[in-house]
């Protein structure tokens, strides 16, 4: 699927994947994540095989101009795990938002793990 809007210039559609990858950077640019990884073990032997990382570990859902996303991650030990999730979905957000000029609806953060 993707999101489609248009102006007065034409129509702007954009895949689910574009919105994944730039999830997925500002994800991993946030203090305390470690990194993103796939919500199945099946995903993980798929990317071993196909080397794609970016977009990896984040589930991106569309209806009409609406944008749900679920972040799957690791995250450092000894960081809080509330603060880390909320400035998780605060930059997710924002940075998709202004990236496609949509509502992002829900950022659902999942942490998988702790790494030391």
């Amino acid at each position: 699927m993707s999101v489609k809007t248009s102006n007065a210039y034409g129509n702007i559609s954009i895949s689910d994947m574009a919105i994944a990858k730039v999830a997925s950077q500002a994800a991993l640019e946030c203090y305390g994540i470690v990194e993103t990884v796939s919500r199945r073990f099946t995903d993980s032997l798929s990317e071993l095989f196909n080397k794609k990382t970016q977009g990896r570990g984040v589930k991106v859902t569309t209806s009409g101009d609406r944008i749900y996303i679920d972040v799957y991650v690791i995250i450092k030990f000894g960081v809080s795990i509330n603060a880390v999730a909320e400035s998780l979905k605060e930059s997710v957000k924002y940075r998709v938002e202004k990236f496609t000029g949509m509502i992002v609806d829900t950022v659902n953060v999942n942490i998988i793990g702790v790494r030391l």
